[in-house]
């Protein structure tokens, strides 16, 4: 159950970091991976930040905020 979560919350981090970057998605896998991406990004952050919360509504958030800081370092590249 635990895998099935991480991915439902990488999903739907990764498709609201889509929408919040200009509208633009990668579809579902690539939104899974965003996603699980911008977790890992987000959560260390937020370690590093000193912020902690503990619900999925805050996972989400923190993952969604990971995959668009992620989504802005790759349209960075992108333009480069």
């Amino acid at each position: 159950m635990g895998v099935l979560m991480f991915l439902v919350i990488g999903a739907i981090s990764g498709w609201l970091a889509g929408k919040i970057w200009k509208g633009a998605g990668f579809g579902l896998v690539g939104n899974i991976v965003v996603g699980i991406l911008g977790g890992m990004v987000g959560g260390w952050l937020a370690g590093r930040l000193g912020i902690g919360g503990g619900g999925i509504a805050w996972r989400i958030l923190i993952s969604a905020g990971g995959a668009w800081v992620l989504l802005f370092i790759i349209s960075l590249i992108k333009r480069g």
